[in-house]
């Protein structure tokens, strides 16, 4: 049997035949690109698994951007929302005021011009920021006529 690697002689250390060395050099090229192969195998797999995990956390961090804006609008809404019915619940209460007040003084005058046998009228209308308010009153005297414009304090 020949071996491939020559025998430990001290006369033969640095001798090979040349077929020996054409095929050690061919085993050695062929180990090597086995190496090679399976190291690229393993980086792609590598690669692989990389971009893999890569697209899973920007997902993930895609969701929680997403939670995150979604909760951020809706209590902005609600602020909004919130703050819109307390406007509304102002503006309400000082018009249902003035309501108040033009009754009372329709109803006083009602009474004093069966009284006086005088004949009052008046109408208001109410626009997105003022209350208009005529009232004439007609008297044996003379007539009266009261005009006034009452600002609604609404935040624009």
């Amino acid at each position: 049997m020949s071996s491939l690697f020559p025998c430990k002689n001290p006369g033969n250390q640095n001798k090979l035949p040349t077929s020996n060395l054409a095929v050690v050099k061919i085993q050695a090229w062929w180990r090597g690109t086995l190496v090679r192969r399976t190291l690229l195998h393993a980086t792609l797999g590598a690669l692989v698994i990389q971009r893999w995990w890569k697209q899973i956390l920007t997902k993930s961090l895609e969701k929680r951007r997403r939670a995150a804006l979604e909760t951020f609008t809706r209590e902005e809404w609600a602020a909004v929302r919130l703050q819109s019915w307390v406007r509304m619940w102002r503006v309400r209460l000082r018009y249902c005021r003035l309501l108040h007040a033009v009754r009372i003084i329709q109803a006083f005058w009602r009474c004093h011009s069966c009284a006086s046998r005088g004949f009052i009228k008046g109408h208001y209308r109410v626009t997105a920021s003022q209350l208009y308010l005529e009232i004439e009153i007609l008297l044996a005297s003379g007539p009266c006529i009261v005009t006034e414009c009452i600002p609604l304090p609404i935040k624009q």
